[in-house]
């Protein structure tokens, strides 16, 4: 299984940016996928995850209304769609993978860096 984020970047405060990620390696029936990020110096955090097979999402409180997962289980595509970004909000973002029959995220990719500049 492997994952790879794409579409970080430099972004002014208030606006928007969609990260990508491409899902291979299986089918992915049952799997949840998610969005995590780490800021320099402080320990990773958890954005959002998305339930392959439904769709359902889930979004912690702190980032409700600003982020969004979703998934394209035919083009294999997780996004992260960020809107009225903070620079609080720059990172290295990754997605990652929690396979069937798992509670834990066991497959990640590489990171991709947000930067929001005030």
């Amino acid at each position: 299984v492997q994952l790879q984020a794409s579409g970080g970047g430099l972004v002014q405060s208030g606006g928007s940016l969609r990260l990508s990620c491409v899902v291979s390696g299986g089918t992915f029936s049952g799997w949840h996928m998610g969005w995590f990020r780490q800021a320099p110096g402080k320990e990773r955090e958890f954005v959002a995850r998305v339930n392959w097979s439904t769709g359902t999402t889930y979004h912690p409180d702190s980032l409700k209304g600003r982020f969004t997962i979703s998934r394209d289980s035919a083009k294999q595509m997780v996004y992260l769609q960020m809107n009225m970004l903070k620079p609080e909000d720059t990172a290295v973002y990754y997605c990652a993978a929690v396979p069937y029959g798992f509670s834990e995220f066991e497959y990640w990719g590489r990171g991709t860096l947000v930067t929001v500049s005030s």
